[in-house]
């Protein structure tokens, strides 16, 4: 009984993020962009459009502080679950003296950001989202989004832009 239980909620789970997929790519009629899904991203300081934003299912099974290599960075902890693998790569070709990077999700996130210069970890930016904020080097980052408790996977949107809060 307890393993038809098991089985019934990993397909609903894989129905929710198949539908979470679908529906993301799905353009509306008067043709608005919508978001890419895992999405990896290059800009320069001229990037378009301004605020730019991606799409993911945040968690994993991992503890974000073995994936970060540390409990804490100048930014923040580095608390929550998360892939393995990063969430999103950002390719930076330029400098950036001010560049923010925030998530947007119904459920209390985490983030951890690995690049050029460090790891960065940050919860709470804003409310219960996550965010990392200033001067950025050119270079690949590698972004990875968390939720608290190990193996829920919840929607997000990552923003990326040049523009104070």
């Amino acid at each position: 009984m307890r393993k038809k239980a098991l089985n019934r909620g990993m397909r609903i789970s894989f129905m929710m993020v198949t539908l979470f997929i679908t529906s993301a790519v799905i353009t509306t009629s008067d043709a608005e962009e919508v978001p890419a899904i895992f999405g990896d991203v290059t800009i320069d300081r001229q990037f378009s459009p301004d605020p730019m934003t991606v799409r993911g299912m945040s968690g994993g099974l991992v503890s974000g502080n073995q994936v970060a290599g540390k409990d804490e960075t100048a930014t923040g902890p580095c608390n929550g679950f998360v892939d393995e693998t990063p969430d999103h790569t950002l390719a930076l070709t330029s400098k950036f003296d001010y560049l923010r990077l925030q998530i947007q999700s119904p459920e209390d996130t985490t983030m951890i950001v690995k690049g050029p210069g460090g790891t960065w970890c940050n919860d709470d930016f804003d409310g219960k989202n996550s965010g990392i904020i200033g001067e950025w080097l050119p270079g690949s980052y590698q972004i990875w989004v968390g939720s608290y408790n190990q193996g829920k996977y919840l929607p997000y949107t990552l923003q990326i832009t040049t523009e104070a809060k």
